[in-house]
């Protein structure tokens, strides 16, 4: 078993980063995923187009912005627009397919990639109340998506107490039969442990990559359904090049990584 040669959330960002193809349009939100898409914007996909939902279209951030709103965004940017056009961006480019990817988290996941973001429990009498869905649901309907979460057993259960974003729902035509587009769903999920992918067949959840340091054992250990981990192959630790644009360039001042 290797050794992780960077910290978990430091190989979170780079794996992330990973998941996205040169030449992608790809919504990105507050946090980590403004950190993979700056560093794969820096290093492997540099003609990524980035969206914001501040309104702001295809920025080129050297350092990593601290929100959606950060004015870092707006360097080299093809468009400052007012919030309202990016959701009529959103809804033009669903159609014509030219949205790629998008970023999604949550307080719960199934094996089907389905999101809770809004409550634990029941819902009219929930334990924990959240924020809910903000823009995610338009994403998880329309939007090939990678989701990042924190690896842990609650979190990771056999049914979410509800539905906030769509994931394949139950299976292979579970899209189809409420409606939404089958060739779109949930691709990755990314933890500080691991990457699950589905299985193109079931759709249900997968053990891909286990990051060094960690076994599939343990991945399956802190999950709260049963994967397939015949697949599983270690992550590559990320090379001296990508941390120095990810630490040097990328966030320098470490506000997130």
């Amino acid at each position: 078993m290797s050794e992780l040669k960077c910290t978990k959330k430091q190989m979170m960002a780079v794996v992330m980063a990973r998941q996205i193809k040169d030449g992608d349009v790809v919504i990105v939100g507050t946090g980590l995923p403004l950190v993979a898409a700056s560093l794969a914007k820096n290093s492997t996909a540099p003609n990524i187009a980035l969206l914001f939902e501040s309104g702001i279209f295809d920025g080129g951030p050297v350092e990593v912005p601290t929100s959606v709103s950060d004015l870092r965004i707006c360097y080299r940017a093809s468009a400052l627009t007012p919030q309202y056009r990016y959701f009529g961006f959103q809804a033009n480019a669903w159609k014509k397919n030219d949205i790629n990817l998008g970023f999604l988290g949550g307080a719960q996941i199934d094996p089907y990639g389905n999101l809770n973001s809004t409550s634990i429990g029941d819902y009219w009498h929930p334990k924990t109340r959240f924020t809910g869905s903000g823009g995610a649901n338009g994403i998880a309907t329309n939007c090939s998506t990678v989701i990042m979460m924190n690896h842990q057993k609650r979190r990771f259960c056999d049914s979410v107490d509800y539905v906030t974003s769509p994931g394949w729902i139950d299976g292979p035509d579970g899209r189809a039969k409420k409606g939404l587009r089958n060739d779109r769903g949930p691709i990755a999920v990314v933890t500080e442990m691991c990457v699950i992918r589905f299985d193109e067949n079931t759709k249900r959840a997968y053990l891909a990559e286990y990051f060094p340091g960690t076994t599939p054992e343990e991945v399956q250990a802190e999950t709260g359904f049963e994967m397939d981990l015949s697949r599983a192959v270690e992550s590559e630790n990320p090379t001296d090049e990508i941390m120095d644009i990810l630490l040097n360039k990328v966030d320098p001042q470490r506000l997130m990584v």
